[in-house]
C-alpha cells in the first residue's frame, strides 16, 4: 500500500486555518474573556478537522459527532488554561485523540460503516462513478484494516498519513518523541499493509494500487 501517496492526497485536502495568526490569537483572547461569538467562530473554524480525526479514529459518523461535541465542551471548559503562544490546532487535536481513545476503551471495539454504505450519493452521479466508488472502497478497506492497530499506532497513522500533519506536530499532539512517533508509524504501516493484502487484496488490485511502502 502506498501510504506516501495517501498522505499527499490528505495534505491537499486539509482545510486552511486563519491566514493571519494574529487574528486567530485575538479571537482566542476574546473567547477566553467569555465572548460566546468568538468561541463559536473557533468552533466553526476547527469543527471539520476535529470531526475528521474523530471519524478516522472511530470509523462511525454518529460516534464522531458525539466525540466532537465532547471535544468542544472540554475546550470551552479549559480554554483559560490554553497557552496562546502555542498552536490551538495542536491542543484541539490532542483533546480529540484522547477523547477518541477514551471512547475506544469504553466500547472495547470499533464500529465501522457497512460496505453497503460505501459510495453513498456517488451512485447517482453520471461521471467518474467507477473511479469515485473505487476510492471509497479503498477508504472502507483501510478503516476495516485499522482494527489491527493499537491506540498509539492508530493515532500516529491517522494524524500523519490520513490528516497529513508533519512528524513534529504529531509528536506534540501525542506527547511522544519524534523517534517514537516514527517507530509507531512504521509499525502501523507495516501491519496495515499485511492486513490489506491478507483480506482486501482484490480491492487493492481493482484500484491499481501498488503494495510498496
Amino acid at each position: 500500500m502506498d501510504f506516501k501517496r495517501l498522505r499527499e492526497k490528505s495534505e491537499l485536502k486539509k482545510s486552511k486555518s486563519f491566514d493571519d495568526e494574529k487574528d486567530l490569537k485575538e479571537i482566542i483572547k476574546k473567547a477566553k474573556k467569555g465572548d460566546q461569538k468568538a468561541f463559536q467562530e473557533l468552533v466553526e473554524k476547527f469543527k471539520a478537522q476535529v470531526a475528521s480525526i474523530a471519524y478516522k479514529m472511530i470509523g462511525n459518523y454518529e460516534d464522531a459527532k458525539d466525540i466532537s461535541q465532547i471535544v468542544f465542551v472540554k475546550t470551552y471548559q479549559n480554554l483559560n488554561r490554553f497557552d496562546t503562544s502555542k498552536k490551538l490546532s495542536t491542543w484541539l487535536y490532542r483533546i480529540t485523540i484522547n477523547a477518541s481513545i477514551d471512547f475506544i476503551r469504553k466500547h472495547k471495539k470499533h464500529r465501522h460503516e457497512a460496505l453497503e454504505s460505501v459510495g453513498g450519493e456517488l451512485r447517482e452521479k453520471k461521471s467518474n462513478v467507477e473511479r469515485a466508488y473505487q476510492r471509497n472502497l479503498i477508504k472502507w478497506a483501510i478503516k476495516k484494516a485499522m482494527a489491527v492497530l493499537n491506540e498509539k499506532q492508530k493515532s500516529v497513522f491517522v494524524l500523519r498519513d490520513l490528516e497529513g500533519l508533519d512528524i513534529k506536530e504529531v509528536a506534540e499532539i501525542t506527547s511522544m518523541p519524534q523517534a517514537t512517533v516514527r517507530w509507531y508509524l512504521h509499525r502501523a504501516r507495516s501491519k496495515l499493509r499485511d492486513e490489506l493484502l491478507r483480506h482486501y487484496s482484490g480491492i487493492l488490485e481493482g484500484s491499481g494500487i501498488k503494495y510498496g511502502m
